[in-house]
C-alpha cells in the first residue's frame, strides 16, 4: 500500500481544507517546495499535489509554486487542479509530473481523457470526488447527477493508471476512510484504486491495510500528517507491513 502525502495548494501556501470549503482553509505550510522536502526527508515515496485555485478557476493558479516542488524534489509526483485540455495534459507530463489527475474533465470529456491515457500509458489518472456517491466538479463546487462508480466504467479498458476516490464529506475531518463507498468502486472496476477522504489517525491506517482489497493501491493522507494525528515514520511502517 503506497502513502501519498498531500500537498494542496491555495495562493501559494500549503493549506488543508474541510471538506472541500475553501474558507475553511487552514495554512500549514508557506513554502509549499519546503514541505515537499520535508516529505522526502520522512522517507516518502510519491507526492499528491493538487492546485486548489485551480481546480476552481479552471486554469493553473499556483505554477510557480509547483515547478518549485518540482524542481526541488526527485520523487513521483501527481499532479491535479485545474487541468482540462490536452495542451494543459501535455504540459505538466512534460514539465516532469509523472502523473496527471483528471477530475472535472473526466466527467465533462471522458474522451478526451481516454484519448490522454491511451496516449500517455500509466500516466493519467481519473480524479472521481463525490457528493452523496455523484460526482463532483469544478473545485467541489458543483455536484453532476453521475455516479462515481458509473463514470469510472467508462475508463475500464483506456490504460487509466489509477482511479482517486475521495467522500468529499469526509474530507479534512478525521473521520476516517468511507471503505464502504471506495471497496465498492474498487470492485466494480479492474483500475487501481486510491483511497481518499478522512485519514485521521494511525488505527484508520491500519483498517484499510488490514482490509487488504487487491485493487485498493493507495491512500492519501493530507490534515492527520500536518497535524501529528498520524505519524510519518509509523504510517509508513503500516503501509509496509
Amino acid at each position: 500500500m503506497i502513502v501519498f502525502p498531500a500537498i494542496d495548494i491555495k495562493d501559494g501556501q500549503c493549506v488543508r481544507l474541510v471538506q472541500g470549503e475553501m474558507t475553511s482553509a487552514t495554512v500549514f505550510n508557506e513554502d509549499p517546495a519546503a514541505q515537499a522536502q520535508l516529505f522526502v526527508s520522512q522517507g516518502f515515496a510519491w507526492l499528491h499535489i493538487v492546485d486548489l485555485d485551480g481546480a476552481v478557476q479552471g486554469r493553473a493558479s499556483n505554477y510557480a509554486a509547483v515547478v518549485n516542488i518540482l524542481k526541488c524534489v526527485a520523487l513521483p509526483v501527481q499532479l491535479g487542479g485545474g487541468i482540462r485540455d490536452r495542451a494543459a495534459i501535455e504540459h505538466w507530463l512534460e514539465a516532469g509530473v509523472r502523473r496527471v489527475i483528471l477530475g472535472t474533465v473526466a466527467a465533462r470529456d471522458p474522451d478526451l481523457v481516454r484519448e490522454a491515457a491511451r496516449a500517455h500509458p500509466g500516466r493519467i489518472a481519473v480524479g472521481l470526488d463525490a457528493k452523496h456517491g455523484n460526482v463532483a466538479i469544478s473545485g467541489w463546487t458543483k455536484t453532476t447527477k453521475t455516479p462515481a462508480r458509473e463514470l469510472a466504467k467508462r475508463f475500464e479498458d483506456a490504460q487509466v493508471a489509477c482511479l482517486i476516490y475521495t467522500d468529499i464529506a469526509r474530507d479534512g475531518t478525521g473521520m476516517g476512510i468511507n471503505m464502504e463507498e471506495t471497496a465498492r468502486l474498487a470492485d466494480h472496476v479492474s483500475i487501481p484504486v486510491i483511497a481518499s477522504g478522512g485519514i485521521g489517525s494511525i488505527s484508520d491506517l491500519r483498517m484499510l491495510k488490514a482490509f487488504d482489497h487487491p485493487n485498493i493501491q493507495g491512500v492519501i493522507v493530507g490534515r492527520a500528517l500536518y497535524d501529528g494525528r498520524v505519524d510519518a515514520l509509523e504510517a509508513l511502517s503500516v503501509a509496509k507491513g
